[in-house]
C-alpha cells in the first residue's frame, strides 16, 4: 500500500513469562482500539503479536470508514429482522464517529476525509437491478439515508446507484501508529514475533502458550483479534471462507471527483482517492476470489490496470497489494465469546472486506464485554448465533467447494518438472515421482515443500503474484518455504530435500 510513508514503531520479542490483566493476540485494528479502550480503563494489557505490528489486512486496506457494506441491509432485514439490521447499522455508524472522536482528541494527521459512499450497479441486468431496488427499500425501512441515483457523475459504467452520506476515509496506518504510541505511554507491553499457540482457560485466569517455547502469558481474559482465531472450539474454519482481493494506487490522467464507489455486480470495482504527497492518487480495487483458487494473481493486477486505463488513463502506477478476509456465512462479524467452559476468551473476525468500520465496533464490543458492561450490538455479533437462514445453505455450499477443493488437488497431474523452474519462479512439480511445491529464489536456490496444508489435509496452490502457497479449502497461506503467514493452520509445510 502506501504504508512506505509512515514508519512504524518497533517492538522486541517475549523472552519471559507474564502475568497480565488482559492478554490481545493480534496488532490489527481490533486489537489496538481494544488495548487502548482497556488501558484507559485502568486495566493492565499485553499485546502480541505474530508478525510486525499493522502488517498483515488492517495494513493492506482501502481503509473506507463506512455503514454501507455492499448489499446486506435487504439480507438483513430478511434473516435477522428489523431490530437487528438497524442495530447493524447504528454500531457502525458509532464507529465512524468513534474513530472522528479519537481522530480529532489526538489531533491526529491521518488524512481523514468525510466523503459519500456508493455502491452502483455496472451493467443492464434486471436479477441485479432488482437487488439494487430491495438494497433501497430496505435502506427507506431502516431509516438509512439513502440516495438514489439513476446516473452517477463517474466516468465508468454505471446503471444506477445508491449514496450514503457522511462516510469517511483515512489512512489507517497513520490513525494506528498515534494509537500504538498513546499504548505505550498507558503502559501497555507490546510484543512483535510473539506466535500465541494454544491456550488453557481456568475458572479464574487464562493461559496462552507461545509457539516453539515453554513460555506463557496468564491472564484474566484473553482476546483473539489475530485474523483467525488461534484458538477454535466452535469450528470458525467451516463457518467463514477466506477471499483475497487487490488493488493498485494510480495518478489518473484526468482528474478524480472524488467519494467512494464499489460495484454490486462483477467483476467488482471499487475506487477511492488518496493524497500521497503532492499527488492525488486513485485506488482501485477488485478482483475477488477465494483464497487459492482462480487465475493468477499477476493478472488480476492486469485486470485492474485496464480497467483504470480504460476509463481514467495511467500516467504511473505507485503501488499494487493484496489483502485477505474473512467472510462469514450468514456476513455478520463473529464478535464476543469464543466458546469454551467459562467465558473468559473472546474473538472478533469475519469482518468481510470491512475491517476499519467493523474492527472498531469490535474493539468496542470486547471492551463493554470484557468490563461487564451491557452493549445493544452483544447479541447480533454473538458468535454462538446460527441463522437456519441462511446459514445452513451457505454452510453446505461451502462445504461442497471445500470437497471439491480436496479432490482436485489430490488427483490433477498436469505439473512440470523441478529442473523446469526459472528464478524467482514458484509452482506444483513433479519431484521424485510425487507432487511438491517448489520455488526457485533469485540466487537459485529450491525451497521444496509438502503441498499438504497442515489444518487438514487439502493441497496448497502457488500463489504467484505474493510468492505463497494458499490453500483453497479454507484459506491458510504458508510462505515459499513453508512458514505459516495465514491461519488456520497452525504448523508449517513439511520441508522436502531438493
Amino acid at each position: 500500500m502506501w504504508r512506505d510513508t509512515t514508519p512504524l514503531p518497533t517492538f522486541p520479542k517475549l523472552q519471559e513469562n507474564l502475568v497480565t490483566d488482559v492478554t490481545i493476540v493480534g496488532a490489527g485494528i481490533t486489537g489496538i482500539t481494544t488495548a487502548y479502550l482497556l488501558a484507559k480503563e485502568g486495566y493492565k494489557v499485553t499485546l502480541i503479536e505474530a508478525g510486525m505490528i499493522l502488517n498483515g489486512t488492517t495494513g493492506h486496506t482501502t481503509a473506507k470508514i463506512t455503514s454501507q457494506h455492499g448489499l446486506i441491509y435487504n439480507e438483513l432485514l430478511q434473516h435477522f429482522g428489523h431490530e437487528k439490521a438497524r442495530l447493524y447499522y447504528e454500531a457502525n455508524e458509532e464507529a465512524l464517529r468513534f474513530i472522528r472522536s479519537v481522530v480529532t482528541e489526538m489531533e491526529i494527521d491521518c488524512q481523514l476525509s468525510e466523503e459519500n459512499a456508493y455502491i452502483y450497479l455496472q451493467a443492464e441486468d434486471e436479477k441485479e437491478q432488482k437487488k439494487m431496488e430491495d438494497e433501497f427499500d430496505a435502506y427507506k425501512q431502516l431509516s438509512i439515508p439513502g440516495v438514489w441515483h439513476d446516473r452517477l457523475t463517474i466516468p465508468v459504467p454505471a446503471v444506477c446507484g445508491i449514496s450514503l452520506p457522511n462516510q469517511a476515509r483515512f489512512h489507517p496506518l497513520q490513525y494506528l501508529k498515534k494509537l500504538t504510541e498513546e499504548l505505550v505511554s498507558l503502559g501497555v507491553q507490546i510484543y512483535e514475533k510473539t506466535t500465541a499457540a494454544n491456550l488453557e482457560e481456568n475458572e479464574d485466569h487464562v493461559k496462552v502458550f507461545l509457539e516453539n517455547s515453554d513460555r506463557h502469558i496468564t491472564s484474566k481474559y484473553v482476546v483473539s483479534a489475530s485474523h483467525f482465531p488461534f484458538h477454535d472450539p466452535r469450528l470458525y474454519f467451516a463457518r467463514m471462507h477466506a477471499e483475497r482481493s487487490y488493488a493498485i494506487a494510480i495518478e489518473p490522467e484526468t482528474s478524480y471527483e472524488g467519494d467512494m464507489y464499489i460495484s454490486i455486480d462483477t467483476p467488482e470495482r471499487s475506487l477511492r482517492s488518496v493524497q500521497y504527497g503532492d499527488k492525488n492518487l486513485l485506488i482501485v480495487g477488485g478482483e475477488n476470489h477465494k483464497t487459492g483458487q482462480g487465475i493468477s494473481t499477476h493478472e488480476h493486477y492486469e485486470k485492474l490496470l485496464t480497467f483504470a486505463g480504460e476509463h481514467f488513463g495511467v500516467k504511473k502506477v505507485y503501488f499494487r497489494w493484496s489483502a485477505q478476509d474473512l467472510i462469514t456465512i450468514d456476513k455478520v462479524p463473529f464478535i464476543g465469546p469464543i466458546g469454551g467452559a467459562y467465558n473468559r476468551v473472546f474473538v472478533g473476525t469475519g469482518y468481510g472486506k470491512w475491517g476499519m468500520t467493523t474492527g472498531t465496533v469490535a474493539g468496542r464490543l470486547l471492551t463493554d464485554l470484557i468490563m461487564k458492561r451491557s452493549n445493544p450490538y452483544a447479541e447480533l455479533y454473538d458468535p454462538g448465533r446460527f441463522k437456519a437462514d441462511p446459514s445452513i445453505k451457505n454452510a453446505i455450499k461451502e462445504n461442497l467447494n471445500v470437497v471439491k477443493e480436496l479432490i482436485t488437488g489430490k488427483v490433477d497431474l498436469s505439473h512440470p518438472k523441478l529442473g523446469d523452474l526459472g528464478t524467482d519462479e514458484g509452482s506444483v512439480v513433479w519431484h521424485e515421482g510425487k507432487r511438491a511445491g517448489a520455488y526457485k529464489d533469485p540466487e537459485g536456490k529450491v525451497h521444496l515443500v509438502d503441498r499438504t496444508c497442515t489444518h487438514l489435509g487439502c493441497e496448497v496452490e502457488w500463489n504467484s503474484g505474493e510468492r505463497s502457497w494458499d490453500c483453497p479449502c479454507h484459506g491458510s497461506r504458508y510462505s515459499y518455504d513453508g512458514t505459516v503467514m495465514e491461519g488456520p493452520a497452525s504448523e508449517p509445510l513439511k520441508k522436502l530435500d531438493a
